[in-house]
């Protein structure tokens, strides 16, 4: 049995159309939506982080992933590419020469997007902070939406942040 509808209904028309369709197909299995709605429904669901490890911080990072705190567990899947993530861990001492690529980074990824400020030397320039060549904090070059304190914090410390 197939239910068809014009291709030039007037917009009005066409809203009614589909909601008629839905209510003939609703009981009989069939999901009548975009592709676009679908994949921004199974997204609202599960948190995708991308890593930005720049020191030391990105190993206490990697440790959340292993088998003792195990993020996946929460929902979480790390991903290796900005488009696929909604959340950016930086991770480490930030220099002037890497800020334009943090950003660049940062516009790839879809909205909404969240930034994770991991360690004192992301989160202020930590033991490096004088130096001429250290950004001092991140949140100079992308707006930070938690900061996770610690030299480096432990995996526990990013936990909580999450």
């Amino acid at each position: 049995m197939g239910v068809s509808t014009s291709a030039n209904t007037a917009g009005g028309d066409r809203e009614v159309a589909t909601q008629s369709l839905n209510r003939e197909l609703q009981d009989k299995g069939f999901l009548l939506t975009s592709t676009e709605d679908i994949i921004n429904w199974a997204r609202n669901g599960s948190l995708h982080w991308m890593t930005f490890g720049l020191a030391c911080c990105a190993v206490e990072m990697m440790h959340t992933s292993m088998p003792r705190y195990d993020l996946e567990r929460f929902g979480t899947a790390p991903r290796a590419t900005p488009r696929q993530s909604d959340l950016m861990i930086v991770a480490g001492t930030l220099t002037n020469k890497m800020a334009p690529a943090l950003r660049k980074v940062y516009d790839q990824m879809p909205e909404p997007r969240y930034v994770i400020s991991m360690g004192s030397c992301a989160n202020g320039g930590g033991y490096y902070h004088y130096s001429y060549s250290v950004v001092r904090g991140c949140d100079r070059v992308v707006p930070v939406d938690i900061y996770v304190p610690g030299c480096p914090p432990t995996a526990e410390a990013l936990l909580y942040g999450i």
